[in-house]
């Protein structure tokens, strides 16, 4: 590669500023994954008020139409987290602010179970790769796991404040990040630990790839580490140009894990090469004013076309076709939106806003596909089935839904 490709290219649009660098080293093997975790060493290694915010209250955001399936009321505070059983699809669990989560039907809204216990709001819960283990963590650091098939809690521990939980791919191995900058990774049930030291700030994401062997995560002073869960080691420090200037919110690798696309508080996001470590994708929005802060809220990767989405605290939707390095298209939202998800097998994109409304949108036109209202209050995660037929919705008027998305190619 001679010294021009090297350098990096800046496109700028009416908006955005795209920072292009070389990514043709990416390569990666997948494993298994589960007998790639039989012989590792776990020994030691290494409330929101609406009228501070200017939000609008439930009675004044009350919903004028109801577009949901089924609604799950069990909660009494603010629904914050929800996942839905990987190998059926049928089971959601949820986790919230009266200290509770739940795992229940998708079908008729009958509660299998709670998971009780907690000390704290419910912020992080997932389903184990086989669907067989339930995972809640609330914001103290208390994480329980449970056995779907008894009901049964099986496993419990407690680490600093809570950031992310998140379960590994192919193995019942479940990692944490804390507010100390911590990741813990344990063996489900034995309960056999290692722990990955991070700087001396919170680590505010994380990602598993897809080969089980690694994982990014993010800290809230921009870095990122690379960290190798067999070796207990960084594989990669990133920073400086490479890392962010803020914490990071949101990220996500592609179907092989080659690539990794993260956003931050500082109204980036960066498309990191996981074989070289490098950026080699910057998108910012430009500001009008200094003084203003557009935070990247989620971010994504279609599995069909290449294309990749960023959700802005600003309400707009940024589409980005890879293989032109251009943004194709922008979506405005009203109002900022909280988590974005791409179909799996489609090019197809649902966001969740502070509206409380669930939007389709069609990212080779720009078009918004269906909106999907229900909520008086606004939604604060959801998640697709495989088919992308339904999306299950926590919302801050203390429920989830469950809602049928119907689309003409269906």
């Amino acid at each position: 590669m001679d010294n021009a490709e090297e350098d990096a290219l800046q496109l700028h649009g009416d908006e955005e500023i795209i920072e292009v660098i070389d990514l043709s080293d990416a390569e990666q093997t997948p494993d298994d994954l589960a007998e790639e975790f039989e012989d590792v060493d776990f020994a030691d290694a290494g409330n929101q008020d609406p009228d501070d915010e200017g939000w609008e209250t439930e009675d004044e955001m009350e919903a004028e139409q109801d577009d949901s399936e089924l609604t799950f009321s069990k909660h009494t505070g603010s629904v914050f987290c929800v996942r839905l059983d990987p190998a059926t699809n049928n089971l959601a669990i949820t986790g919230a602010e009266d200290d509770k989560a739940y795992v229940w039907s998708v079908s008729d809204g009958e509660v299998l179970f709670e998971c009780s216990g907690h000390k704290d709001s419910v912020t992080c819960v997932g389903f184990s790769h086989d669907s067989k283990l339930a995972a809640s963590g609330d914001m103290s650091g208390l994480i329980k796991v449970w056995k779907v098939e008894t009901k049964e809690e099986i496993w419990s521990f407690e680490v600093g404040d809570l950031e992310w939980l998140q379960w590994h791919p192919g193995a019942p191995v479940l990692l944490a990040g804390t507010a100390d900058g911590n990741v813990w990774m344990w063996k489900i049930p034995s309960g056999e630990c290692k722990t990955f030291q991070g700087p001396n700030c919170q680590a505010t994401s994380g990602k598993i790839l897809p080969d089980g062997k690694r994982a990014m995560v993010g800290y809230e002073d921009g870095t990122l580490r690379l960290w190798d869960l067999k070796q207990g080691s960084a594989v990669y420090v990133i920073k400086g140009h490479d890392g962010h200037q803020g914490a990071l919110t949101s990220m996500e690798c592609n179907k092989d894990g080659s690539l990794v696309l993260t956003g931050s508080v500082d109204g980036q996001a960066k498309l990191i090469n996981t074989s070289t470590g490098k950026c080699g994708l910057k998108l910012c929005r430009q500001k009008i004013h200094e003084q203003d802060s557009n935070s990247v809220e989620s971010v994504g990767f279609c599995n069909v076309l290449p294309l990749i989405a960023v959700a802005y605290l600003d309400g707009t939707l940024a589409i980005y076709d890879l293989s032109t390095h251009s943004i194709r298209h922008r979506c405005k939202h009203e109002v900022g939106i909280v988590h974005l998800q791409w179909e799996e097998s489609s090019a197809v994109l649902a966001t969740c806003n502070l509206g409380g409304v669930v939007t389709l949108w069609d990212a080779r036109s720009g078009n918004m596909v269906s909106e999907y209202h229900g909520h008086s209050a606004e939604i604060l995660d959801f998640t697709l089935n495989r088919e992308a037929s339904m999306a299950v919705t926590a919302g801050g008027d203390h429920k989830a839904k469950v809602f049928c998305l119907q689309r003409p190619d269906r």
